[in-house]
């Protein structure tokens, strides 16, 4: 009869809609279940439309996903690459670069809200980076390390001793 429901909500749905089923009014089941006369009147649009089993599951709300699971799939296997590997001046992935990314994929531009929710349902999460790790020239970098530490205080503008 009734496909395995595993929530609760799922099941308080169907025993409505058995009560709607055997003549109970709307108000009647309302009270009963303790919810939203509202509520049981959408419980039984659905149970007209699609029979007991369309009350098994709840319908998808919002706007509809504008990418695929493939395409979230292929969003995160890039994202596990070097930004360097997309054309990114660092190692750093940000918000911006993710929506850069996304777009290029797949021509779908999201805010940086949405752009975050989509990165924390794919696993990932933000992450300080160390200081020095941000951005840095290794030029830049090997000429400071080859300089004397008294030069480097000098130009801190420390005490040499």
């Amino acid at each position: 009869m009734v496909t395995k429901c595993l929530d609760e909500t799922a099941r308080r749905r169907l025993r409505g809609g058995q009560m709607l089923l055997a003549g109970r009014g709307v108000i009647e089941v309302a009270q009963a279940m303790g919810v939203a006369r509202q509520t049981v009147s959408i419980w039984k649009a659905r149970l007209d439309k699609g029979g007991i089993n369309a009350l098994c599951t709840k319908p998808r709300s919002g706007r509809p996903a504008r990418l695929s699971e493939a395409q979230l799939g292929g969003l995160r296997r890039a994202l596990l690459q070097s930004p360097t590997e997309h054309g990114f001046g660092t190692q750093l992935w940000t918000l911006k670069r993710v929506g850069t990314l996304i777009t290029r994929m797949y021509a779908v531009e999201y805010g940086q809200t949405q752009i975050w929710n989509i990165l924390g349902a794919l696993g990932f999460s933000a992450q300080k980076p160390k200081q020095g790790e941000i951005e840095h020239d290794e030029d830049d970098l090997r000429g400071w390390e080859s300089k004397p530490s008294l030069a480097l205080r000098k130009e801190r503008g420390e005490k040499a001793g």
